[in-house]
């Protein structure tokens, strides 16, 4: 398989993405203190592994790996989509002598390492031709964006990312501007 100059950097740049997020997770699993966030760094962890081995191939064989990413299923914890399970949030002010990272911090860095990867997986998808490529990117979008689900609701309950309903003076503003479009009748 012969990739596209756009597909071969694209690639690249993912794969120096996936090198910071699995040395910055294994440092995490050695310093997490909370159990849960720790399995889901343990968890996760293999997936990033194999979405790197991947790329990999792609770019020193030229040619689709044997094998299809393990994309997670979607973790729903939270009852509630629009209010946070608890009444008080811890503020935060940044760390300027890091000696070692908090668990909030911990799970600050991940969620916002996937969400970045995310993006650029989307984006790349977008932009690849390739169909192979193209779905494996799509996968790994998958991926980050469900293991970016499981440690944002773990930082709603811990009540590190506040979730609050929208107002409802606001939700009516905004619906009223939008009509449905009626069915079309076919001629």
């Amino acid at each position: 398989m012969q990739l596209a100059s756009h597909e071969l950097y694209d690639l690249h740049e993912l794969i120096v993405s996936c090198v910071n997020s699995i040395t910055n997770m294994a440092m995490f699993k050695n310093m997490v203190q909370d159990q849960e966030l720790k399995n889901m760094l343990e968890a996760h962890f293999p997936a990033h592994i194999q979405d790197y081995n991947m790329k990999v191939e792609f770019i020193k064989n030229a040619s689709a790996p044997n094998e299809k990413l393990n994309v997670p299923e979607l973790n729903v914890k939270l009852n509630d989509f629009t209010k946070s399970p608890v009444s008080s949030f811890e503020s935060v002010t940044p760390n300027t002598n890091v000696q070692k990272m908090n668990d909030r911090e911990i799970a600050t860095a991940y969620l916002l390492t996937l969400k970045r990867a995310g993006r650029e997986y989307a984006w790349s998808a977008m932009e690849t031709g390739n169909p192979e490529i193209r779905q494996f990117l799509k996968d790994a979008f998958t991926m980050s964006c469900n293991h970016a689900y499981d440690v944002w609701q773990w930082m709603v309950q811990k009540g590190y990312y506040p979730l609050s309903p929208a107002a409802e003076n606001e939700m009516n503003t905004i619906s009223s501007i939008y009509n449905e479009v009626r069915q079309l009748q076919h001629v």
